[in-house]
This record gives C-alpha cells, structure tokens and sequence, in this order.
C-alpha cells in the first residue's frame, strides 16, 4: 500500500499528494479526489520532472 504525503505548502487540503509504490515509482492524486486512482511515474521519470521544477521550467508567471 502507497502512503501519501502532502506537501506543508499546501492549504485548505487542496493539494498534490505524493508516495512511493511497492515497485520504487512515484504515484500522484488530488487530496480532493483520494477515491480515484493516482497517476504512477517511474523513479526516473519523477526524477526528470522534479529537475526541471527545481530548474524553474514550469513556472507560470
């Protein structure tokens, strides 16, 4: 079983939630919506993404 952890950034429970899977990837659901199914990314898929957040490649504004 996945435990998710939710991020301390997050307010009034409308967040991103995160855990590591019993095979080593990274599933990912809405606090909102736990009943739904989580999307799964492989360890280095998650590894990809998290670089380019930190290297600000999604920011918006």
């Amino acid at each position: 079983m996945t435990e998710f952890r939710t991020s301390s950034f997050c307010n009034f429970g409308d967040c991103v939630e995160v855990g590591r899977t019993p095979e080593g990837g990274v599933a990912v659901r809405d606090s909102k919506h736990r009943e739904q199914q989580p999307l799964v990314f492989t360890a280095d898929e998650w590894a990809t993404f998290v670089a380019g957040v930190r290297n600000g490649e999604f920011d918006l504004g």
